[in-house]
């Protein structure tokens, strides 16, 4: 049947999504300008951002750029913001677009290496959780020293590599084939049910892996982009940070590991999943036959890959540059000294950054919005104007709300702000101000686990290629969080409220 070409521009618009779903981004582009006219820039700068929410809770029925893009610039049609501001906004986290151009797509001419060392581990290691502490302990102490971007693009990479070995043998296709893991149509009947129980195996270990980010993230003064803002306008340097953290962080560190054993000891909250005696036999063959086909050449290219890993560990440790320096240092030693000169070798590795940093730059769209009409200059006001006892807790719980709906560093920004204006004004003392620094830094770190678009790490896992191959929605995650964000929002608090 021939189509028409009104019929050829709604299938083509936003392709192969659902039709509810393109009718509910036009009718969001629609609603706006008639919101924006009748109640105004407040009202409208608000449902943007909950239109913009929905786009990633329905990242496996459209990669959120394209539906947040149109929202994006209808914001600046509008004058919701300008492009000048989204540029200030962008500007401003220069360091993360950096990190996510070169640092994921580093890691990405590491995973031989990578997967070579996890799946030692899920072989030889049984118990479940066992591997589950040490996914989650590994990204804490990670990213207290490098970041949680970098770490959770180790998890992706090693989580693609396993799905990728155990979908192609139970697909009953050779090693050497050539095969995409993104379709199930060659899966073999009797594979189904252990493919689906390794998919729900590496959700829990990439989940608890991407908690533990934020577990050691918050620790540090070089653990999160908004650390580091907070350290200089407190004048804290590393060691000063930790001391000043750690009444909080230590107890959340050591409750959120706990967590991880009684998640895997009760299978609350879709934990719990074993992996099938069949895929370990498949995963240690798999180890075997990649040990029998090391060559000189590969052994050498495995070493240049644990040098460079230690070097990059070094770098960031020290900081001896921007995150996203140090990630092109890596691909230029990585491909130099293992031979990777062709330009579309080198440029898989940017398949999967990106996108997201594409993303990124949408994000930061909807925070100048949200920065431009001082959408959460009501909630500012409401928590500075409290008695100064309660102040801390309801700093803590204020940030914690408002990084979830929108970026912690953004909001991180704006309380830091306002309390060194307090301070500099002769309202607080010094003393207080710490303790104020404190909760913001833990605030924006600790309850903001509870949503994807929370956490950079988060959003960057739920579209990453692993989310739609692990089967892992908005929605499941926030249900998978939703344990940890009541551990960490109570211990945390009553950690801010008592311990500081």
């Amino acid at each position: 049947m021939k189509t028409s070409l009104s019929q050829a521009f709604g299938r083509n618009f936003l392709g192969a999504s659902p039709l509810w779903y393109k009718q509910i981004i036009l009718a969001f582009l629609i609603i706006n300008p008639i919101v924006l006219v009748v109640l105004g820039p407040f009202v409208a700068g608000w449902l943007l951002i909950i239109e913009f929410i929905f786009t990633l809770a329905m990242a496996l029925k459209c990669y959120p750029l394209q539906p947040g893009g149109l929202l994006a610039i209808e914001a600046v049609v509008l004058g919701l913001t300008t492009p000048e501001g989204v540029y200030t906004e962008v500007s401003h986290n220069i360091e993360v677009i950096l990190l996510l151009m070169f640092m994921v797509a580093g890691i990405y001419f590491m995973k031989d290496m990578l997967l070579f060392i996890f799946n030692k581990l899920l072989v030889k290691i049984k118990s479940k959780i066992v591997i589950s502490l040490i996914f989650s302990f590994s990204a804490a102490v990670l990213s207290a020293f490098l970041d949680a971007l970098t770490v959770t693009a180790v998890l992706i990479s090693v989580g693609v590599g396993f799905y990728s070995v155990y979908h192609k043998a139970a697909s009953g296709q050779s090693s050497n084939k050539n095969h995409d893991h993104g379709k199930d149509d060659s899966i073999l009947p009797v594979n189904t049910e252990d493919l689906n129980e390794f998919r729900s195996f590496l959700r829990d270990l990439l989940m608890h892996g991407a908690v533990g980010t934020a577990l050691g993230g918050v620790a540090t003064l070089v653990g999160e982009p908004q650390n580091l803002l907070i350290a200089k306008v407190a004048g804290w340097n590393f060691g000063e940070f930790f001391l000043y953290v750690a009444p909080v962080s230590i107890p959340v560190l050591i409750c959120g590991l706990l967590t991880v054993v009684v998640l895997e000891k009760t299978a609350w909250f879709d934990y719990g999943a074993q992996l099938p005696d069949t895929v370990r036999d498949i995963l240690n063959n798999f180890e075997k036959e990649e040990s029998q086909k090391h060559t000189n050449k590969t052994k050498a290219q495995l070493i240049i890959q644990g040098i460079v890993a230690i070097v990059l560990v070094l770098s960031l440790a020290f900081h001896v540059a921007e995150v996203g320096l140090v990630g092109l240092m890596v691909i230029v030693l990585l491909t130099s000294f293992n031979g990777i000169i062709e330009e579309h070798r080198i440029g898989h590795a940017f398949e999967e950054s990106l996108p997201f940093t594409a993303l990124l730059v949408v994000f930061f769209t909807v925070v100048s919005v949200i920065h431009s009409q001082h959408l959460f200059q009501p909630v500012i006001d409401v928590v500075l104007n409290m008695p100064t006892d309660s102040q801390p807790i309801m700093l803590f719980m204020a940030n914690g709300l408002l990084s979830a709906i929108s970026d912690n560093v953004f909001v991180a920004t704006v309380y830091i702000n306002e309390i060194k204006a307090a301070l500099d004004a002769g309202t607080i003392t010094r003393e207080h101000f710490d303790k104020l620094a404190v909760a913001v830094n833990t605030g924006t770190n600790l309850p903001s686990v509870a949503t994807p678009n929370g956490q950079a790490a988060f959003l960057f896992l739920l579209t990453s290629a692993i989310a739609p191959l692990l089967r892992l929605s908005y929605g499941k995650m926030v249900w998978m969080a939703l344990p940890y964000t009541i551990v960490l929002s109570l211990v945390g608090g009553l950690c801010v409220v008592y311990l500081l």
